[in-house]
């Protein structure tokens, strides 16, 4: 794999409206009696809570009324944590997680029940692994987002080397969260673009600027940014920017080449309570009709077929832009080495 080729196939996405749902996902009976049966899914997401979890929970309950849907919203980080701790203590309570790093903590602990829903079918092999351990649920994009009452235009940095700037120091913020969508990732982006040397080269000159650290999400990073505590946010997700400045906010996100990407990866618990429930509520998920509704909420989905609400969101747009992909691999291989340079250089 080309660690800066777009490895989602997002140009073979076709154009398609949001509603209605073009084509109702029909469950294998046998799998809904008994996904009914336990009477509800417990779901250990990542997602922001208002914006995506309760309309995906919703339109899930609405068409199968028998089955609640509870979650738990966390980082990755910590999802990974609760899974591990219940599956050793002998008392797992989810039955299906998702997240950019949840998988790589939670799959070596042996906690992943592999299961190839049919709806999967659709995907190319780039979107899932190949024993259904986990499969991509949706696309993240990082870059870095400026407050436009405080900097202009012309004045944004544009490259990498522009963050380097005197006039940028003390002046830029990110989250140092232990996750690839997270300073780690930026991390590992300049070591897989520049090469170790340089990277490493690159990385002690940015040290040097006194970047700000928070040890929250990269949403609250975007909030400071918005209400000028900060004037440029490191690695904040594109799609939010674009929902902060609908609402109104002075905000604009920046093309720096090459962009993180990661996708958050859908698994099922092993030794979850509610087996079947989980099962069909990933098939749903995955569905034509799930990926609809994950998309009418501007989270940015995976299947093909179904299309962002902001076609400039993604790399294959009207404004093209290039990616690192921060696949599985890259992440179970590096994260650990990130989060110690981060540590070193940063803290």
């Amino acid at each position: 794999m080309n660690r800066r080729e777009v490895t989602f196939a997002l140009g073979s996405v076709a154009a398609a409206g949001l509603f209605p749902w073009s084509r109702a996902h029909a469950a294998s009976p046998d799998l809904v009696a008994a996904a009914e049966k336990e009477g509800k899914v417990v779901w250990y997401t990542t997602m922001i809570v208002d914006q995506s979890v309760r309309p995906l929970a919703e339109a899930f309950q609405k068409k199968y009324p028998k089955i609640a849907v509870e979650f738990t919203r966390a980082g990755s980080g910590d999802t990974a944590l609760k899974i591990i701790n219940e599956g050793q203590a002998g008392r797992v309570m989810g039955d299906v997680f998702d997240g950019t790093a949840t998988f790589a903590s939670v799959m070596p602990a042996g906690f992943v029940e592999p299961y190839r829903p049919e709806s999967a079918a659709a995907y190319p092999d780039e979107f899932k692994s190949t024993d259904g351990s986990w499969h991509a649920l949706n696309f993240y994009y990082l870059t870095a987002a400026y407050n436009t009452d405080l900097v202009s235009a012309d004045e944004a940095p544009k490259t990498y080397d522009d963050l380097l700037d005197e006039k940028w120091k003390g002046q830029l913020v990110w989250s140092v969260v232990p996750e690839p969508v997270a300073a780690p990732g930026f991390i590992g982006n300049m070591l897989l673009t520049k090469g170790k040397d340089a990277g490493t080269a690159y990385l002690d000159k940015l040290a040097a600027q006194g970047v700000t650290n928070m040890s929250s999400s990269q949403r609250t990073v975007l909030d400071r940014v918005i209400v000028g505590d900060f004037p440029i946010g490191l690695m904040v997700f594109n799609h939010h920017v674009e929902i902060s400045k609908a609402q109104g906010a002075p905000i604009e996100w920046l093309r720096m080449e090459p962009l993180v990407s990661s996708a958050s990866l859908l698994g099922l618990i092993k030794g979850g309570p509610n087996p079947n429930a989980g099962k069909l509520f990933i098939d749903w998920l995955l569905s034509e009709e799930g990926q609809r509704v994950l998309a009418s909420t501007s989270y940015l989905p995976t299947r093909p077929g179904v299309d962002a609400t902001i076609p400039t969101l993604l790399p294959t747009g009207p404004q093209h832009f290039d990616t690192t992909f921060m696949s599985p691999t890259i992440v179970a291989d590096n994260l650990k080495d990130w989060i110690a340079i981060l540590d070193e250089k940063f803290t």
